[in-house]
């Protein structure tokens, strides 16, 4: 029987070179660095990997290189969604045969189905998926997967657990109750990092965590501490990796934030798909500042040579004030102030 799921997941993002095309060597690069700072297992071709902006072969390539580059190291969830179920199982195909642990699947999306709907929908993949399937519950893109279906799904053997980035709490808990005394070997994963360690603590069994991508070393420490039981020291790793967190995600357009502090990382990773304006640029720039004083403060990088604005402790208002003393900044080197 296959292992279970289990761990922190990194969702993959995908370099870029100057032409817009996947940068493989600098990928394999990411994939062995991040495997090196203790990450349990990789998962490309998510919401972070930005699956819709690469064609259907572009997807099937970055599985390949992945899968290839890990070389078993650590298991593979590959993202498999396609616009419908035959494309989808068509990547399933794929995935297992480049050797992926199991795939992700978001439910449909641009078309908001009833329950009925996406029960049909998965139960197709279930029943011709030659590999383990994770259902990706992610209402705020996709047709929401409620509890009772996902309890009807839990009965097909292929559908091995669930990836859900809604962050509440309280839903999965009700997952887990109506789940867990039929299939004790069903995965429950959260891809919202912000409640990583409260989810833990009610034995959820890992998750898919974009912060993963940037601060691998930090990410796994807290996984360790809280599976440890030390919840204290957990606790206040999980409370100042929010600050990183939220600057990420809410400061630019997602997943902008996050690339961006890949760059100070050390990676190449280019300019997204996704074309941005001139001050969408100073904004990126500005960001970039940001994510430097909060990396130097945990000491990955050095400080900007202008040093950092005071964080209060109040997220909200620091990252406003941060973020615009950043374009200010940015301004005043351009030239326009």
């Amino acid at each position: 029987m296959a292992s279970k799921l289990q761990g922190i997941f990194t969702p993959n993002l995908v370099p870029l070179d100057s032409g817009g095309q996947i940068n493989e060597a600098e990928l394999r690069r990411y994939i062995d660095w991040l495997i090196a700072k203790g990450v349990h297992g990789l998962y490309p071709n998510g919401s972070t990997g930005e699956f819709t902006r690469f064609t259907a072969e572009e997807r099937r390539r970055i599985i390949r290189i992945v899968c290839d580059q890990a070389r078993g190291r650590v298991p593979v969830l590959a993202g498999a969604a396609e616009a419908n179920v035959k494309e989808t199982v068509a990547a399933c195909e794929a995935y297992y045969e480049f050797g992926a642990r199991a795939v992700a699947i978001v439910s449909p999306f641009y078309y908001r189905l009833s329950p009925d709907s996406v029960y049909a929908y998965f139960r197709e993949i279930a029943l011709n998926s030659p590999i383990d399937v994770t259902l990706y519950n992610i209402p705020m893109f996709a047709s929401p997967i409620d509890v009772p279906t996902i309890r009807r799904l839990a009965e097909f053997p292929r559908v091995v657990g669930i990836k859900d980035s809604s962050g509440d709490v309280a839903f999965m808990l009700r997952m887990m109750a109506a789940v867990q005394p039929i299939r004790p070997d069903f995965s429950f994963l959260t891809g919202w990092e912000a409640v990583l360690v409260p989810m833990l603590i009610m034995g959820v069994d890992g998750g898919t965590n974009a912060t993963s991508g940037i601060v691998p070393e930090v990410t796994r420490k807290m996984w360790d501490l809280t599976k440890a039981g030390q919840l204290d020291q957990a606790r206040a790793i999980q409370l100042r990796l929010l600050e990183l967190f939220d600057t990420m995600l809410y400061s630019a357009d997602f997943p902008d934030g996050f690339r961006a502090a890949a760059q100070l990382r050390g990676f190449d990773f280019g300019r997204g798909r996704q074309p941005i304006s001139e001050s969408q640029r100073i904004d990126l720039d500005a960001l970039q500042s940001v994510l430097q004083c909060i990396l130097a403060d945990w000491g990955y990088v050095d400080a900007p040579q202008e040093g950092c604005a005071i964080r209060t402790g109040n997220i909200q208002r620091d990252r406003v004030a941060q973020v615009a003393e950043a374009v200010m900044q940015q301004l005043r080197q351009k030239g326009v102030l």
